[in-house]
């Protein structure tokens, strides 16, 4: 499921109290351990220790920190030729849906450009599909990124194709790490 919106398109994250623009990693996680803390309990809308059995759950995160800014589960789907995002979510502090003032902006369109990169290595050039989590954010996603409605599997789901996969990962820019967790 992917409850993310696009708020500002930045290459960077853009603190929203000060304006500061705040540089960014990914990071691969691989332990369940350090997963449980990321639940449906306090805002993160799954277990995200579960998401590991199937899916690569990579973080987005402040440059230099293991501050999780969004993270996103992604998965290689050989009968679509394409990534899979399985969930996508941001902090619960950047989220507008529970805060009335988020933290960060940015994260959402930066959890895409991260998608977008495991298509790429996967093989499918940045092709992507998913759920979204409501009629809103389908329409958001097709409306911002040109996404294009399937709704086979899902009744919200969609496809972005390689061209503005391509263009998503153009705008956002972060720093690719080794480090796993």
């Amino acid at each position: 499921m992917i409850n993310v919106w696009i708020d500002e398109f930045t290459p960077c994250l853009k603190d929203m109290q000060t304006g500061e623009i705040v540089q960014t990693e990914v990071i691969r996680i691989k332990r369940k351990t350090f997963l449980k803390k990321y639940n449906e309990n306090n805002g993160w809308y799954v277990n995200w220790a579960d998401l590991l059995d199937e899916n690569e759950v990579y973080a987005l995160v402040v440059e230099g920190s293991v501050d999780i800014q969004g993270m996103v589960a992604v998965a290689k789907n050989e009968n679509m030729k394409a990534a899979y995002i399985c969930w996508m979510c941001s902090n619960p502090q950047n989220n507008k849906e529970i805060v009335e003032q988020i933290k960060y902006a940015g994260v959402g369109g930066h959890l895409f450009a991260i998608a977008a990169k495991k298509s790429c290595d996967f093989g499918y050039n940045g092709l992507m599909t998913g759920f979204a989590a409501n009629k809103k954010l389908l329409n958001h996603y097709c409306e911002v990124f040109e996404a294009e409605h399937i709704g086979i599997l899902h009744p919200f789901q969609f496809a972005i194709d390689e061209e503005n996969a391509k263009k998503i990962m153009e705008v956002y820019d972060y720093e690719w790490t080794d480090e796993q967790i």
